[in-house]
């Protein structure tokens, strides 16, 4: 039986552990109302957050939501802030325990992880694999939405028993639809980890596949026969469905030499470029002198051979000016 973890509740909700929360919180979002909010009265609010805690009468408060359609049409849900504070609370105690358990060719919101060193992890499998072998690229339809919760809750007993802990992560987790977990929550995206862990280790150890690769529900078989392809996607597409209730939106078997499609990149062998649609969103807003939004472009496609490119548009554009 794997080692569980109790007494953690005592840890997570100290006075100091959830003052440290609220500075992790805050980054990079000082200038919300939210926060603002918080902050004016932040003693008062932290020390009845900790009594609330403590006596059980903690309850999260409802959530506002709004759609975004980049990259693909999703419903946000944003949690109040001191329901913030709390989750990154209980973060900063569970990501080490479930990290560990973690195989390491999962690189999707992860500390040292991320898309870039996903993509330098999916070229460098592309350049050990042979030539004339094939890649197999799964995405799992509507992740979040198709979570069973029942199913990630026991997940998470695996190795959390402090029953509070168990609870307080089971209500985090709740959604209007019988199945799916909240996107936009900090408990989510390491619920997400979680649920998707048992098929790495299944391909990893099972099906011994040496060259692997996965960002959430985006994942990649590298170096396999064509054969061997279409026998590791049907065994792939029945563990999902048995084991966590989840079915693929689409897969492809293409040659090594054609590259692959993947978090954000267009990648080769010898190359990497970023999407088409990147390269448009670049241009758009260095035509509309958004700076931010142009910062971001280039810190994506450092990388990238794309790189060049955008600095000389930058270079062409200060020209014109």
């Amino acid at each position: 039986m794997p080692k569980r973890h109790g007494n953690l509740f005592e840890t997570m909700f100290t006075e100091e552990a959830l003052y440290n929360a609220y500075l992790s919180a805050r980054k990079r979002k000082r200038k919300k109302s939210a926060i603002f909010k918080f902050e004016r009265d932040l003693g008062a609010n932290l020390i009845r957050l900790h009594k609330e805690l403590q006596s059980g009468f903690y309850r999260p408060r409802p959530y506002k939501t709004f759609n975004v359609n980049d990259p693909k049409p999703r419903l946000i849900f944003a949690p109040h802030f001191r329901d913030v504070v709390v989750q990154h609370a209980m973060y900063s105690v569970l990501y080490p325990i479930m990290d560990k358990t973690f195989c390491f060719e999962s690189f999707g919101c992860r500390i040292e992880k991320g898309t870039h060193r996903a993509a330098d992890r999916a070229q460098e499998y592309l350049r050990k694999s042979p030539i004339d072998t094939y890649t197999l690229q799964f995405d799992v339809r509507k992740f979040f939405y198709r979570i069973d919760r029942n199913i990630l809750q026991s997940l998470w007993a695996r190795k959390i028993k402090d029953c509070r802990v168990l609870e307080l992560v089971k209500t985090f987790a709740e959604y209007p639809d019988k199945t799916g977990i909240p996107i936009g929550n900090l408990l989510s995206q390491l619920g997400a980890l979680i649920y998707l862990n048992p098929l790495d280790h299944f391909i990893k150890r099972d099906l011994k596949i040496e060259r692997y690769v996965r960002y959430v529900d985006d994942f990649i078989l590298f170096g396999l026969s064509l054969d061997e392809a279409k026998h590791y996607r049907d065994l792939i597409s029945a563990w999902l469905s048995e084991n966590l209730n989840l079915e693929l939106s689409k897969w492809i078997i293409q040659p090594v030499k054609r590259g692959v499609n993947f978090v954000g990149f267009r990648t080769w062998r010898k190359t990497r470029f970023v999407r088409k649609q990147a390269m448009y969103n670049f241009s758009k807003s260095l035509k509309n002198g958004k700076l931010a939004s142009v910062q971001s472009s280039l810190s994506h496609a450092v990388n990238s051979a794309s790189y060049r490119h955008f600095m000389r548009k930058i270079g062409e554009a200060s020209l014109c000016i």
